[in-house]
């Protein structure tokens, strides 16, 4: 089968976009991969199989993005070239990735016709409500969350088939929209067997923090992401954990808000902000973390997901301390592989790391639990096969 997938950004990265493709390739699909480009020198190109086929954009479009269900003007540039794909390439099923995009997609096979997939990566309108854009002038008065959950919805009821991310996330959507629970499929974000076992550890990042008890956040670093809670609660550990460490890797436009709490708190050598770094390093800060971490505060979308950093601590063994955001905490009180905090709640968190500090044991009790149970259930392995079967049926 000939899939398009519709992505509304720059390409690579996206893991989650990557791994579907790569897997459907595998089963004898063809996947190419409608994507953006903001430099005139950057080509059609295949990356690990995938056709990837780029389309030009700027800084105005990007702009009329955000306004995509308040203006037609987005979802009309877009139209445009998504039907010149859709047609070019002789697609025979559409894979939306989130829905900034599918005003667009649905446009241009209005006449096509062919069956789409809607995959959601997020609940989008929940968490626009949290960016602070959105919360002042002119973002406030131009962008409706109200309406993108509507569209939402309407994009739910259109699509053949809904993909998402957790268990949660399904019964939200079910429950919301009345949909039949047949036509929605968990596809999970979880990792290859290969970043755990084809990991090249770099000793240099191992041996910046061996006299460290490493608290480890990856990924983005936006305020929604909790991480001012484990920052707070440095103030409280610095005395019970000389030598801890808040290690942060990744990157967000709020990185100046934490970077200045921790001026204000005195912390300057209890954190250390390493920016992003490619994936490639991500197992060798694992491997030097005594903790892993996942804050989140919580909202509609936090209690319904939960990050594909969780299931990569877990691959390397690690105890995870993850907020009581209700997917993730479901998660790791099913799997016993962590432990759960109040959000927001920097004594909280600060106690939990403690219990972790202060037991080695529990540490590799929980470490192991995690560990085995991405090797046996959560490896990309086994939860791609939802949609490598939903993808055969629609050939069908």
């Amino acid at each position: 089968m000939r899939i398009g997938m519709i992505l509304d950004k720059t390409f690579p990265p996206d893991p989650r976009v990557e791994n579907e493709a790569i897997s459907l390739i595998e089963k004898g699909h063809e996947v190419f991969l409608f994507c953006l480009k903001y430099h005139k020198n950057e080509a059609d190109c295949s990356i690990k199989n995938i056709q990837v086929k780029r389309y030009p954009s700027n800084k105005l479009e990007y702009k009329l993005s955000a306004l995509a269900y308040t203006f037609p003007f987005y979802s009309n540039l877009m139209n445009w070239k998504i039907g010149h794909f859709l047609k070019k390439y002789k697609i025979e099923a559409i894979h939306i990735h989130d829905m900034k995009i599918a005003e667009a997609v649905f446009m241009a096979n209005k006449t096509l016709k062919l069956p789409t997939v809607l995959d959601l990566h997020d609940n989008m309108p929940e968490i626009m409500k949290l960016y602070a854009h959105l919360q002042k002038f002119p973002g406030k008065q131009l962008i409706s969350p109200k309406k993108w959950k509507q569209k939402e919805e309407e994009f739910i009821q259109k699509a053949t088939k809904i993909i998402t991310v957790s268990q949660e996330f399904i019964e939200e959507v079910v429950e919301r929209t009345q949909i039949d629970r047949n036509k929605i499929v968990l596809v999970p974000n979880t990792v290859h067997q290969s970043f755990y076992k084809d990991a090249k550890i770099d000793n240099s990042i191992v041996d910046t923090y061996k006299n460290n008890f490493v608290i480890l956040y990856l990924g983005d670093t936006g305020l929604r992401r909790g991480l001012q809670t484990a920052i707070e609660s440095l103030l409280l550990l610095k005395e019970k954990i000389p030598n801890v460490k808040l290690v942060i890797v990744g990157i967000s436009s709020t990185d100046p808000i934490l970077k200045q709490q921790v001026i204000d708190l005195n912390l300057e050598n209890k954190v250390d902000f390493q920016g992003w770094q490619d994936v490639s390093l991500f197992p060798s800060y694992i491997v030097a973390s005594a903790v892993c971490i996942s804050p989140l505060l919580r909202n509609i979308q936090h209690d319904v997901a939960y990050a594909n950093k969780l299931f990569q601590y877990m691959s390397f063994g690690k105890p995870v301390l993850v907020s009581d955001a209700i997917a993730q905490k479901n998660l790791f009180e099913r799997t016993n592989s962590g432990l759960v905090h109040l959000e927001k709640n920097a004594q909280d968190f600060a106690d939990k790391v403690l219990q972790l500090y202060d037991d080695e044991a529990l540490r590799e009790r929980l470490g192991q639990n995690g560990k085995q149970f991405v090797e046996e259930e959560f490896c990309w392995e086994k939860t791609s096969e939802k949609l490598i079967a939903l993808y055969a049926n629609l050939s069908k």
